[in-house]
Order: structure tokens, then C-alpha cells, then sequence
């Protein structure tokens, strides 16, 4: 079937496959978070991104093989209630940035700066650090060698625009960063994949930068 990134939660998940890469979105837990599971094909090697909440169905998610890595997108308790099940169930690395791995109640293993790479099997995540949703907040490229780029935003981009900040001067912070950092140097056909909801793409989003600057905080 066709990947649409639609998934609810108690439902299965979406599964896309790319060249080197098999994707599958799930949703979970109260607030509908997405948790990412990223399969290389070379290696069979998975990392997961957000062990958000219900680690029983993350955990049937990643099946036999294991995981290599969580990879926290940012410090929010909705991005990590089973984090502790997961990495005790699998022996996973924990990642996050390195700005926010001090509110994240599992130590992290590995911190992330802005430009960092996480690689398993043939598959390279770049970390693009994104300040004003949380200081310390990640999104996660993955610049398919053989097709469109793939972006994981947490939190930090939706469908429609930025994610939700405390203050003005935060929302200032994320939307010039994700001008600079996103729409400054990806393609429209980059594919984005959200910590909520829909997914959507670059393009798709392009329109709406003015409006969002003049909508503000």
C-alpha cells in the first residue's frame, strides 16, 4: 500500500519504503505522539525515534532484531514516558541534544550538537538544532542518496507551522531557525515528518513563512 503517514493511535503503523531505509510511523499514548521506527536495509540495523508513551506496542514495533539507538527529539515528557521500558527492554544508546538531555529523566548516552551524525548500518541522521520550542530541541535529517530528503522535527515543525514556544522572544528563536536551518537549504520535496499528526512537505509549508512571522507568538 501507499505510505500516507495517516496512523492513529491503537492503530498499525505506516510502514514506507525507501531505497535504503524502511520507515514505519506509529501513534502513541494521550496526545497522538508520532514515534518513528528506521530500518536500514543493508544491515537490518533499527533506531527508533521517541520512545513516546506505550512500550508495549513500541516494543512489538521493533520486533526481534532490536534497536540500536532512541533518539529523543527534545526534553517534553510526551517524547519519552517509555523511554526507561524501552532502553531496559533492548539495551538501546540514548540520544537527544545536548541542550535539553538535562531534562530527560533516562540518561542520555550520546549528546548531539547542531551538524552531529548518528549512523547505523549504511544510514546516516544529521541533528539540525532548532532553539525556542525547548533550548535544546533536535530535528533529524535523513538526505536519502537516492531520492528526496526525509526531515524529523519533533515538535519544531508542523503541518500549517512552527510548533508552540512560551514567549515571544522563543518563537522569534524557532522561526528564524527553522528558516535558516529548513527552508534555507532543503528542497521542496523534502518529506517532513512531525512529533504529531500529518506528515508534509517543505513545499507545502514554503507559502506560509511570511505568514507565520506576521502571525508572531
Amino acid at each position: 500500500m501507499t505510505y500516507s503517514g495517516d496512523v492513529r493511535v491503537g492503530g498499525p503503523a505506516d510502514v514506507r519504503e525507501l531505497p535504503g531505509l524502511i520507515l514505519s510511523k506509529i501513534a502513541v499514548g494521550p496526545m497522538s505522539n508520532n514515534a518513528y521506527l528506521l530500518r536500514c536495509r543493508e544491515t537490518g540495523e533499527q533506531v527508533l525515534i521517541d520512545a513516546a508513551a506505550d512500550p508495549e506496542a513500541l516494543l512489538d514495533l521493533i520486533g526481534d532484531d532490536g534497536i540500536e539507538a532512541v533518539i529523543t527529539t527534545h526534553r517534553h515528557a510526551d517524547h519519552w514516558q517509555a523511554l526507561g521500558e524501552v532502553v531496559a527492554a533492548t539495551g538501546a544508546t540514548t540520544v537527544a541534544g545536548r541542550h535539553d538531555a538535562d531534562g530527560i529523566p533516562v540518561a542520555t548516552d550520546l549528546l548531539l550538537d547542531d551538524g552531529d551524525e548518528v549512523a547505523f548500518g549504511s544510514v546516516v541522521l544529521r541533528a539540525i538544532h532548532l532553539v525556542g520550542h525547548t533550548p535544546g530541541s533536535i530535528a533529524l535529517l535523513y538526505d536519502d542518496p537516492e531520492g528526496q530528503p526525509h526531515l524529523f522535527t519533533g515538535d519544531c515543525l508542523f503541518p500549517g507551522g512552527v510548533g508552540k514556544t512560551a514567549n515571544a522572544d522563543d518563537f522569534a528563536s524557532l522561526h528564524a531557525g527553522v528558516v535558516a536551518k529548513v527552508f534555507g537549504v532543503l528542497p521542496d520535496e523534502t518529506w517532513v515528518y512531525p512529533g504529531h499528526g500529518d506528515d508534509t512537505t517543505i513545499g507545502r509549508e514554503r507559502p506560509s513563512l511570511d505568514e507565520w512571522a506576521a502571525r508572531g507568538w
